[in-house]
């Protein structure tokens, strides 16, 4: 019975520290403006001349 226990208790330790892992950096970090900026390049929401003219207005 008490080795139900622990094998249960640690799957739902396993279970916080997988999910904490995937979504704790977008919990634990702050993108700078630069940073989103980029990103949003990246994924091509934004054109080159805006990104070039926005990365002016931030520096």
């Amino acid at each position: 019975m008490m080795f139900t226990w622990i094998i249960i208790l640690g799957a739902v330790a396993l279970g916080i520290i997988l999910y904490a892992g995937k979504n704790g950096n977008k919990i634990l970090k702050k993108e700078s403006p630069l940073d989103i900026l980029k990103r949003r390049y990246a994924n091509g929401d934004i054109s080159k001349e805006e990104y070039e003219e926005k990365k002016q207005s931030i520096n």
